[in-house]
């Protein structure tokens, strides 16, 4: 049984699309499931520090992905990178009020997704 969150996130996802010339791609899935995860971050400099301005998704897969991709989007925005990379598949699932426990890997490749953007985006400054 899903959580009225994840419900909410499936039917009405948040930060869904794509950002052309994106900061930072994070590509991710799951052959046994067949889950695809593609996030999308645009980062801008304040300070000393670099926040996640935008932040979109593409997933191809069930209402669980759907809904922590979403999620993780939310959660992102605005943080620093720092801050962002800190988020876990714990926090996100906990978030959407708990995931069955046969769809917490979808909120772990959220995760995964998230963190691979910004390592693309550190390797792109480079």
């Amino acid at each position: 049984m899903y959580s009225k969150e994840v419900i909410q996130h499936f039917t009405s996802p948040h930060n869904m699309g794509k950002i052309e010339n994106a900061d930072g791609i994070g590509e991710v899935g799951n052959p046994n499931c067949g889950d695809l995860m593609i996030l999308y971050i645009k980062v801008k400099k304040e300070g000393e520090n670099e926040i996640i301005e935008d932040i979109k998704f593409e997933t191809l897969g069930c209402a669980a992905a759907i809904a922590t991709s979403s999620m993780i989007t939310e959660m992102a925005m605005g943080k620093t990178l720092d801050e962002a990379k800190n988020i876990s598949y714990q926090n996100l699932s906990d978030k959407l009020g708990q995931l069955p426990a046969v769809k917490v890997h979808c909120a772990d490749l959220a995760v995964r997704a998230l963190r691979k953007a910004i390592e693309d985006y550190y390797k792109k400054k480079k």
